[in-house]
Protein backbone atom coordinates (compact mmCIF):
# COMPACT_ATOMS: atom_id res chain seq x y z
CA UNK A 1 0.00 0.00 0.00
CA UNK A 2 2.66 2.28 0.90
CA UNK A 3 4.92 1.66 -2.28
CA UNK A 4 1.48 2.42 -4.37
CA UNK A 5 0.95 5.51 -2.41
CA UNK A 6 4.27 6.80 -2.99
CA UNK A 7 3.96 5.52 -7.05
CA UNK A 8 1.25 7.63 -7.18
CA UNK A 9 2.84 10.60 -5.74
CA UNK A 10 5.47 10.83 -7.87
CA UNK A 11 3.15 10.75 -11.33
CA UNK A 12 1.51 14.47 -9.60
CA UNK A 13 2.98 16.95 -11.55
CA UNK A 14 5.08 19.67 -9.06
CA UNK A 15 2.63 22.04 -9.16
CA UNK A 16 0.37 20.16 -7.96
CA UNK A 17 2.05 18.94 -4.96
CA UNK A 18 2.73 22.40 -3.99
CA UNK A 19 -1.49 22.90 -3.99
CA UNK A 20 -2.11 19.68 -2.44
CA UNK A 21 0.74 20.39 0.49
CA UNK A 22 -0.59 24.23 1.19
CA UNK A 23 -4.33 22.65 0.98
CA UNK A 24 -3.76 19.90 3.37
CA UNK A 25 -1.65 22.29 5.85
CA UNK A 26 -4.58 24.88 5.69
CA UNK A 27 -7.25 22.13 6.28
CA UNK A 28 -4.80 21.02 9.37
CA UNK A 29 -4.17 24.33 10.49
CA UNK A 30 -7.93 25.01 10.17
CA UNK A 31 -8.81 22.32 12.33
CA UNK A 32 -6.01 22.74 14.97
CA UNK A 33 -6.82 26.29 15.43
CA UNK A 34 -10.43 25.37 16.04
CA UNK A 35 -10.07 22.92 18.41
CA UNK A 36 -7.88 25.46 20.09
CA UNK A 37 -10.90 27.97 20.41
CA UNK A 38 -12.96 24.49 22.07
CA UNK A 39 -10.90 23.05 24.09
CA UNK A 40 -8.80 26.29 25.79
CA UNK A 41 -10.45 29.33 24.31
CA UNK A 42 -10.88 32.18 26.23
CA UNK A 43 -14.57 32.92 27.95
CA UNK A 44 -13.94 36.14 29.08
CA UNK A 45 -13.68 37.65 25.35
CA UNK A 46 -10.53 39.79 26.26
CA UNK A 47 -8.28 37.29 24.25
CA UNK A 48 -8.64 38.55 20.18
CA UNK A 49 -7.85 35.56 19.07
CA UNK A 50 -9.57 32.63 21.04
CA UNK A 51 -12.36 34.82 21.97
CA UNK A 52 -13.67 34.17 18.15
CA UNK A 53 -13.91 30.55 16.60
CA UNK A 54 -13.62 32.75 13.23
CA UNK A 55 -10.55 34.15 13.82
CA UNK A 56 -9.32 31.19 15.55
CA UNK A 57 -9.79 28.87 12.76
CA UNK A 58 -8.27 31.45 10.37
CA UNK A 59 -5.40 32.34 12.02
CA UNK A 60 -4.96 27.84 12.40
CA UNK A 61 -5.22 27.90 8.56
CA UNK A 62 -2.70 30.42 8.39
CA UNK A 63 -0.19 29.19 10.44
CA UNK A 64 -0.71 25.80 8.59
CA UNK A 65 -0.20 26.89 5.19
CA UNK A 66 2.96 28.99 6.39
CA UNK A 67 4.44 25.74 7.61
CA UNK A 68 3.41 24.10 4.18
CA UNK A 69 5.10 26.83 2.66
Amino acid sequence: MIETMKSRWQTITPERRRVIRRALGLSLGAAAGFAWYATIGCASGTCPITSNPFISTAWGGLMGVSAAW
